[in-house]
């Protein structure tokens, strides 16, 4: 009597939890996701075998290039929200609310205040094709909008959050040196004698062997 085979089915997965989870985490990164902010310069800053790590929040930045302009930024938008506010009401410039809102995912700026407002209105690629021909943030000792800059913005990291600032210096690898010591020389005459200086690590030096 011959044998009767057994009805076989192939087994089936059910991918659709699979896509629910795929679609989950899609949405996640797209949610969570932070673009950088908007640079107005790009320096390449020189090498060093320092491997200290700068601060991971409440940083000012003051950013110098090789034409001898000088940038400022800071990294929580609040505190260059409220340091705008107080550079506007020094110097008698107001700014409309998309302006603010503009200068706030702006990562840093090299304009004087005066003409900030007109920059902060152009669209993202309009301020792209200006930045190079930005004349940077005065610091002369008769116009120095600098130090008022800083001093907002500490000010201002204080006021909002109860935090100490803290100032780096990071300037182009072909930056003029007497630049350099210009802003230093600036900020001590402003009482601000801890900051750090941005450079690239390169590899130690290894020991000659025996």
């Amino acid at each position: 009597m011959p044998k009767v085979k057994p009805h076989r089915t192939s087994p089936s997965l059910d991918m659709t939890p699979m896509v629910d989870l795929a679609f989950l985490l899609v949405t996640f990164f797209m949610l969570t996701t932070q673009f950088r902010p908007e640079d107005a310069v790009i320096v390449d800053p020189p090498s060093s075998t320092s491997d200290i790590r700068n601060p991971d929040s409440d940083v000012l930045t003051l950013t110098i290039d090789d034409k001898k302009r000088v940038f400022f930024g800071f990294d929580k938008a609040a505190v260059k929200e409220e340091a705008l506010k107080s550079m506007g009401n020094k110097y008698g410039v107001s700014f409309s609310k998309e302006q603010v809102a503009q200068f706030r995912n702006i990562n840093s700026i090299g304009v004087p205040i005066k003409q900030l407002g007109s920059y902060l209105s152009k669209t993202s690629d309009e301020r792209k094709e200006l930045n190079a021909g930005l004349p940077g943030i005065p610091y002369d000792s008769l116009n120095n909008q600098m130090i008022d800059w800083v001093q907002g913005a500490r000010q201002a990291n204080l006021n909002l959050f109860s935090k100490q600032t803290y100032l780096s210096i990071k300037g182009d690898g072909a930056s003029d040196v007497q630049t350099v010591q210009k802003i230093i020389s600036e900020l001590q005459k402003a009482k601000i004698n801890r900051f750090n200086l941005i450079t690239s690590l390169e590899g130690k030096p290894t020991a000659a062997a025996n």
